[in-house]
């Protein structure tokens, strides 16, 4: 039996949200949110649990049929935002799988179900203090971190 791998939990901070899971990782400086089917695979990775037990888990949790393909979506996600202790151990033969070919096995009506992880890198140190600041001086919206420069005394940044 196939058991899924262990979930990666060193230097990220996670925020858990009523439907979704944001991951921001320390090391690479990228954000990342989970929605809910890729959240819950993510918490099924703990080194022990099967892939079976993990897909009937998902079944029972979404009301909605799904096979091995909507999991190793998952899990190559997962794997790509390197949100995982090392490399996702594929079974030999296995090819990945795309969004779409688990779309079309699954049908529309479970689509909201299948695993979709999104990504942002966040801006530097440096980025962010190039804008300026509530109270200081500005010259048009443009340089403000607010975006609001209020042109009265030569503009003042305002919140």
């Amino acid at each position: 039996m196939t058991k899924m791998p262990q979930a990666r939990q060193d230097r990220l901070v996670i925020q858990e949200l009523p439907t979704e899971v944001l991951v921001y990782d320390l090391d690479r400086d990228k954000a990342h949110c989970l929605n809910q089917s890729s959240a819950f695979i993510w918490r099924q990775c703990d080194g022990q649990t099967t892939l079976a037990e993990a897909r009937s888990r998902f079944e029972a949790q979404f009301k909605t049929a799904a096979d091995d393909s909507m999991i190793w979506l998952a899990l190559d996600q997962l794997d790509k935002f390197n949100l995982l202790d090392g490399p996702v151990k594929r079974p030999a033969g296995l090819s990945r799988v795309s969004r779409r070919a688990v779309i079309q096995s699954m049908g529309l009506a479970a689509v909201v179900a299948v695993p979709l992880i999104t990504s942002i890198v966040a801006p530097t140190v440096q980025a962010v203090n190039s804008c300026a600041k509530v109270g200081d001086p500005c010259q048009g919206n443009g340089n403000c971190c607010s975006g609001n420069c209020v042109p009265t005394g030569g503009g003042i940044c305002q919140p």
